[in-house]
C-alpha cells in the first residue's frame, strides 16, 4: 500500500523557513473541550493540557480562548513559563473547521504562532489512528461520520450529516428509531413489545394510550435525548423482533459507510464511539477483519499535521 508523507513527518528535515521552530502544538477541539498536546519538534511529548469547548460554531473568541488556556497549561507543565508562539508550529483538530468562513475567521485572529495548521476534527482523528497512513475511521457514538485518507493521499468524508435527518446508525438515529416503533405501538401498527414499552417508560407515559407524554418528551427532545434511547435498542435485542431489526440496519448502515470510505476494501479501519465499538462483532468478514487498534487520537494527528507541513517535500 502507497505510504503518505505524513507517515515519516518526524523524521523529515524542516524547510529552511522554519528551521526556528521549537515546539509543536496539537489540538483536538469539540463542543465539549479541548485537548492540547506540547512536543519539541521530533515528537518528545512535553505536556498536555485541558480546557473549555473549541467548537467553532460556539464562537471564534471562546475557542482561541480556551486553546491557549490548554497550550498554557501543558507550557507550565513542561517547565516553560510562557511558550514563545514565534517559536512554535499549531496543528489544529477542530469540530466547525469545515465551515469556510469560520475556518477562515479563526485563522485570521490566530495569536502569533510560526505556522497554523487546521482541519476537522475528523481529519485529524484519521491522521492519528493509522500513524498517518492510509486508514479508514468510523465514529459512531451520538451522531457517526466517517472519514478516510485514501491510498492516493486524497481525503474522503462520509455521513456526518447531522442527527435530523442523517447519521445513519448513530445513537440518536438509532433513538428516533426506537420512539418511531413506540408510536406505532400506541396507535396498534405495530406490536407493542418490550422496546416499545421501555420508550413509553422513559417518556413517563402513564398508559398504554397516553399519547400526551410521547408527544411532550419530543417536543423537548433533541440530539443527546434520543441518543439515550440506543441503549434500549440493545437491551431488548435478545427479546424483541423489532429491536433486533434495528440493531440489523445499523450494522448495515455503518458496512455502507465503510464501503463509500473505501470501495477498494483494502483500507485498515478504525473504530471510534460507543455504538460502532458494540457493533464490530456484527460486521461482515470483510470489514471486521480490517479492523485494528488506533495508534493515536486526533491530537496525535495534529501534531503529525503540523510537523508534515513544516518538513521539506518530498
Amino acid at each position: 500500500m502507497k505510504s503518505h508523507p505524513l507517515a515519516d513527518a518526524w523524521s523529515a528535515p524542516l524547510q529552511p523557513r522554519f528551521t526556528a521552530v521549537r515546539y509543536l502544538v496539537g489540538v483536538d477541539g469539540g463542543g465539549t473541550g479541548t485537548r492540547v498536546r506540547l512536543s519539541d519538534i521530533h515528537g518528545r511529548l512535553l505536556g498536555q493540557g485541558w480546557a473549555g469547548p473549541s467548537a467553532l460554531g460556539q464562537g471564534i473568541a471562546q475557542a482561541w480562548r480556551h486553546i491557549q488556556t490548554a497550550v498554557q497549561e501543558a507550557a507550565t507543565k513542561a517547565g516553560i513559563e510562557r511558550l514563545p508562539l514565534a517559536e512554535a508550529g499549531i496543528g489544529l483538530g477542530l469540530s466547525g473547521a469545515g465551515v469556510a468562513a469560520q475556518a477562515q475567521a479563526f485563522i485570521a485572529q490566530q495569536p502569533g504562532y510560526a505556522h497554523i495548521e487546521l482541519v476537522n476534527d475528523g481529519t485529524t482523528s484519521v491522521i492519528g489512528a493509522h500513524a498517518g497512513r492510509p486508514g479508514g475511521v468510523i465514529a459512531a457514538g451520538t451522531g457517526t461520520v466517517g472519514e478516510a485518507l485514501r491510498a492516493d493521499g486524497s481525503l474522503v468524508c462520509v455521513s456526518g450529516w447531522g442527527w435530523i435527518g442523517g447519521d445513519e446508525g448513530s445513537g440518536a438515529w438509532l433513538g428516533i428509531q426506537a420512539m418511531r416503533q413506540a408510536q406505532k405501538a400506541m396507535d396498534g401498527r405495530a406490536q407493542p413489545g418490550p422496546l416499545a414499552q421501555a420508550v413509553w417508560g422513559v417518556a413517563g407515559c402513564q398508559h398504554e394510550q397516553d399519547r400526551d407524554a410521547i408527544n411532550a418528551w419530543v417536543a423537548q427532545a433533541g440530539q443527546h435525548a434520543y441518543a439515550q434511547l440506543a441503549p434500549l435498542v440493545f437491551e431488548h435485542a435478545g427479546s424483541d423482533p423489532a429491536a433486533a431489526a434495528l440493531v440489523a440496519q445499523a450494522v448495515a448502515e455503518l458496512e455502507q459507510l465503510a464501503l463509500a470510505l473505501d470501495p477498494s476494501q483494502q483500507l485498515p479501519l478504525s473504530l471510534a464511539g460507543s455504538v460502532a465499538q458494540r457493533l464490530a462483532g456484527l460486521f461482515s468478514g470483510n470489514i471486521r477483519a480490517r479492523c485494528v487498534s488506533p495508534q493515536g487520537d486526533s491530537a496525535d494527528g495534529a501534531l503529525r499535521l503540523v510537523r508534515g507541513a513544516l518538513s521539506e517535500p518530498r
